[in-house]
């Protein structure tokens, strides 16, 4: 293996928990969630950093930079509640994390770091937002049926918010908020960044090039499941989707993630003593 499992592993994770707190962020702007949501922005925060110096000579300058000044930030909320006050604290949160991607792309060298980094990302992201969007249909479980008042439309704008879609949306399909188009929007749309689909093309993009460092001549067990759950994507259609059931749907995607997953440790991580002697 050209990148050693330790790298891998912190480069894996570390985006995984800014992705994770940029979106617990985004909950709490949006939801105004309490001060409980800070708690876990904070763990997040610290073990993406943590997981940053265990690989502190294979990232940039700018990136130990920008995710030591986050951690600074997010622990002077939580031990002196510096008075910014939430909403601020969210939108720093969300911003830092949106700048920390910027500089990972415009500093680092797309290797294989780069797109372990990517595929932490991205895999989180497909989990989260099929996981919110599973959750709203479960809280409306009308939606659709007939039209809906105001507090209704806020509650949907507000999910697209939530995924940083809102805008994106209102491209695709002007502000004309559907149920159907928002959930066809968040897991099929092949170019929202924040969709499901969008989310798991970058996953196998990924996955390909890491293959291709480490001179894989042929798929395995990965690639494979990685095609499968992006074919299932590039296919489906909303309306027979919802049809069937969502949450079935959604589930099959969590589960197929967590096999991606797995199947990433099982071949560049946790490989076999015996690969790691004859590669």
């Amino acid at each position: 293996m050209s990148l050693l499992s330790r790298v891998a592993d912190s480069a894996y994770w570390m985006s995984r928990y800014l992705e994770r707190a940029e979106q617990a962020a985004r909950l709490g702007e949006i939801a105004g969630v309490d001060e409980g949501n800070c708690e876990t922005i904070a763990a997040c925060v610290t073990a993406a950093r943590e997981n940053a110096r265990q690989v502190r000579e294979h990232v940039s300058s700018e990136m130990w930079e920008q995710i030591n000044r986050l951690y600074l930030r997010v622990r002077r909320q939580r031990d002196e509640r510096d008075g910014l006050g939430l909403g601020a604290f969210f939108r720093a949160v969300t911003e830092a994390s949106a700048l920390f991607q910027g500089v990972t792309d415009s500093t680092m060298s797309n290797g294989e770091g780069w797109h372990f980094i990517q595929i932490g990302r991205f895999i989180e992201r497909a989990a989260t937002t099929s996981t919110m969007l599973d959750v709203h249909f479960a809280d409306h479980p009308d939606a659709g049926d007939e039209p809906f008042g105001i507090g209704a439309y806020v509650e949907w704008v507000a999910l697209l918010r939530s995924c940083a879609a809102f805008e994106t949306y209102c491209r695709h399909y002007t502000a004309d908020i559907r149920p159907d188009r928002v959930a066809e929007f968040l897991l099929l749309n092949a170019d929202c960044p924040r969709s499901v689909r969008f989310a798991i093309d970058r996953v196998e993009v990924s996955l390909r090039a890491i293959a291709l460092e480490v001179g894989k001549s042929a798929p395995g067990r990965l690639d494979r499941l990685a095609g499968r759950l992006r074919a299932s994507l590039d296919y489906s259609q909303i309306d027979e989707i919802l049809a069937d059931s969502l949450r079935s749907y959604v589930l099959g995607i969590r589960r197929q993630c967590e096999q991606v997953h797995t199947a990433l440790y099982e071949s560049y991580i946790s490989y076999p003593i015996e690969a790691a002697i004859t590669s």
